[in-house]
């Protein structure tokens, strides 16, 4: 057999990791459920070390699984730049970067700062993409883009990024103009409400739920679980609906007069929004450029 650990093992790990199932893993690698196991059996036996255990409840990761995961995907993360660079050279395309937003950065932060990498960067192309926190995280590492702004997610989250805050942000509870909700209000009041709530795997759910629990709410009942900004835009102004989502999504529309915050405290679920780039990559001077309009965007607004 042969001993060197090819291309092959390490998507098969990495996709397996992310999975957490053969069966899936291997539809997203368009390979067959045995085909997939025994690439891994493959990659085991190089390596010389059960890498996951399989039980009836999918794969989970031995400790040297977990050690050895985060080379794998920065592996198969620097090949993708390489190749991607080398496409580009080929092709005598221009410079090219690729950046990763939550809804809160791309409703407040993105525009102006995408402004300021214009002015500096004239010749380059901005490729922008919009998503949820775990999403966003699994394209960071394996190179489709080049950084992420939003907010921290939890530790499990953050393996194998590098973070640098820029601000402090909060959740927002808020109706159209005109909801027969108060100022006299209390977070109890939800329940007898629809509430548009951040989705599972959001960066801000882990943070709503704590805010609940510490007034001892378990759960809502009509609740529509979401990360779209554009949905939830509508359907609180056309409706009686309460909206819980990022403060940065819905500043200009408080601003405006087009949607109205409730008087709840929320200063439980502050947390740190920022930048996330691969860690122990050294940035290409594009990424550096991007980061520094971001910062120059907080500044202007004053966050």
């Amino acid at each position: 057999m042969d001993r060197r650990i090819k291309i092959r093992h390490l998507q098969a790990f990495v996709e397996i990791s992310r999975q957490k199932s053969l069966k899936r893993a291997a539809e997203v690698l368009n390979l067959t459920q045995p085909a997939i196991s025994k690439t891994l059996k493959e990659l085991e036996e190089v390596v010389q070390t059960p890498l996951m255990q399989r039980d009836r409840g999918g794969v989970r990761m031995t400790p040297a699984g977990e050690v050895f995961l985060q080379s794998a995907a920065s592996a198969l993360s620097m090949l993708e730049q390489g190749l991607n660079g080398l496409t580009r050279m080929r092709d005598g395309g221009p410079a090219r970067i690729a950046v990763g937003a939550l809804p809160s950065v791309a409703a407040r932060v993105l525009p102006l700062a995408s402004q300021t990498f214009g002015a500096l960067r004239p010749e380059a192309t901005l490729y922008f993409e919009e998503g949820p926190h775990g999403f966003l995280m699994d394209r960071l590492r394996r190179g489709a883009l080049d950084l992420v702004v939003g907010r921290m997610g939890p530790p499990t989250s953050m393996k194998g990024v590098s973070f640098v805050q820029l601000y402090i942000e909060t959740v927002a509870f808020v109706v159209r103009p005109g909801h027969p909700l108060g100022k006299a209000m209390r977070l109890g009041d939800l329940q007898n409400w629809p509430v548009i709530f951040p989705a599972e795997g959001s960066a801000i759910r882990p943070l709503v739920d704590r805010l609940l629990m510490a007034e001892g709410m378990t759960r809502i009942p009509n609740r529509i679980e979401t990360v779209s900004g554009a949905y939830g835009r509508e359907l609180v102004r056309a409706s009686d609906a309460i909206w819980v989502i990022s403060e940065g999504v819905i500043a200009a529309d408080v601003e405006a007069g087009i949607l109205r915050k409730l008087p709840i405290d929320t200063t439980l679920t502050a947390g740190p929004v920022g930048i996330m780039t691969r860690a122990e990559e050294e940035p290409k001077m594009l990424v550096r450029h991007f980061r520094q309009a971001v910062r120059t965007a907080v500044e202007t607004l004053a966050l």
